[in-house]
């Protein structure tokens, strides 16, 4: 099972940026983690970041090409603008889980809604990395549901 984690504009910057919302712990750190947590689950998981919205998008359709088994993402700002991301993941036939570290609905009012909301599977906000972790138990949930049909 082949498990794609995307993560958008800044999020390469966790460890450093406003450790309030998102701790401390590294981008690095998290993608460890949930490699830790693939191999448990029986996943391979591969990991993205990108802050170019058009890489991004890029790297989505590469997931369609490769036929990845469910993404899971964290787009950050372009959560809540992003039609292109959105558009791009809707390529997709797969499940797609949305993770924040952050509890987006607890933030700005801009940051309370989601443009990949509605062609996601679920959404998971505001318990750090768990979110993280969370997400990728869903997703492979979401598959082997799938696959026994």
């Amino acid at each position: 099972m082949n498990i794609l984690v995307l993560n958008g504009i800044n999020l390469n910057m966790f460890g450093k940026r406003d450790p309030k919302q998102y701790g401390t712990i590294t981008l690095a750190q998290i993608d460890e983690q949930l490699d830790a947590l693939g191999a448990e689950l029986g996943a391979t998981v591969q990991h993205f970041q990108s802050n170019h919205e058009g890489e991004m998008a890029e790297r989505i359709h590469q997931a369609h090409v490769d036929n990845v088994d469910a993404v899971l993402i964290n787009a950050g700002a372009w959560t809540h603008y992003s039609y292109g991301i959105r558009d791009a993941l809707a390529i997709l036939k797969c499940p797609i889980v949305e993770v924040h570290m952050s509890n987006i609905h607890a933030r700005e009012p801009f940051r309370h809604h989601s443009v990949i909301a509605e062609i996601a599977r679920g959404q998971i906000a505001g318990f750090g990395v768990d979110s993280y972790l969370m997400g990728l138990r869903a997703a492979v949930n979401l598959v082997n549901a799938a696959k026994a049909g």
